[in-house]
């Protein structure tokens, strides 16, 4: 029975052996010239992506990688052919588990789409204030999946980014400057002309506050207990929650010192005798 195996073995070789080994070296050489002509692509990719400013560093190894996979698989397929594999069925297989795959994680590759336009398009960067998928916070990390945010009372947030793209975003970090809005109420009996020149020299005396844009103080409302004025002075964007508070407290001490009133609603109850 070995002698069988052993003739029958040697009956392939002798009839086989020399185009299959000269298959083999083909399908060697193809794979050490296509992985050259690989490395070059990426290569020559990652150069191109690291020179333009607007892609990311997420974007630029997820592109590489891809083009890298792709690139490889497509090699595989033309080396084996050239061992007369046919390499249609194999074709055809990637096709229908591909199809599978999307199906069954549609809501996953919706997540990696909207991550892809999300590093495209950059709405934000890490370290931006930004509010976005219904929570507002710094963003810490932002992958093809999800955008991690630290709100301002210190809690992680993680959004898929599907929430995040299909929603509007606003970013408060984008810009070098911000206004500050705020609205100050006076007494109907107070003298508007006097109230308005403190307010400014108020915003005037605060370093941290530009004088370009010109500040904005007008009245803006005479409502039921009060005449509002809206004061709308500018300052660098991270300088904005301190101008905010540090304002509020000035105006109020300014107001008090000058004698201007800052009614606030008051409701009277008449009692009636019976």
């Amino acid at each position: 029975m070995e002698t069988i195996f052993i003739d029958q073995g040697t009956t392939w070789l002798v009839a086989h052996g020399p185009g299959f080994l000269a298959n083999a070296i083909t399908f060697l050489v193809i794979l050490l010239i296509g992985s050259v002509v690989i490395r070059t692509i990426c290569k020559v990719t990652r150069r191109i992506l690291v020179s333009a400013d607007r892609v990311s560093e997420i974007l630029e190894n997820f592109t590489v990688d891809v083009l890298n996979k792709t690139l490889w698989i497509f090699l595989l397929m033309v080396a084996l052919s050239q061992m007369g594999i046919d390499v249609m069925p194999m074709i055809a297989g990637l096709g229908v588990a591909g199809f599978i795959i999307g199906f069954a994680f549609q809501e996953s590759l919706g997540n990696l789409a909207a991550g892809l336009m999300v590093l495209l398009n950059q709405p934000f960067k890490i370290g931006d204030f930004v509010e976005a998928g219904g929570v507002s916070g710094t963003v810490r990390e932002l992958n093809l999946m999800a955008t991690t945010l630290t709100t301002p009372d210190n809690k992680l947030v993680i959004c898929p980014n599907q929430s995040i793209w299909g929603a509007s975003i606003t970013n408060y970090s984008a810009l070098e400057t911000r206004r500050v809005d705020m609205v100050v109420g006076i007494s109907y009996g107070a003298d508007i002309s006097v109230a308005k020149s403190l307010i400014v020299g108020v915003i005037e005396a605060d370093e941290q506050i530009l004088s370009d844009p010109e500040p904005v103080v007008e009245v803006v409302e005479m409502a039921d207990s009060s005449i509002n004025l809206v004061v709308r002075p500018w300052c660098k964007t991270e300088d904005y929650w301190t101008v905010y508070f540090r304002l509020h407290h000035a105006l109020k001490d300014c107001l008090d010192t000058n004698e201007i009133e800052i009614p606030f609603p008051q409701l009277d109850v008449h009692h009636y005798g019976r």
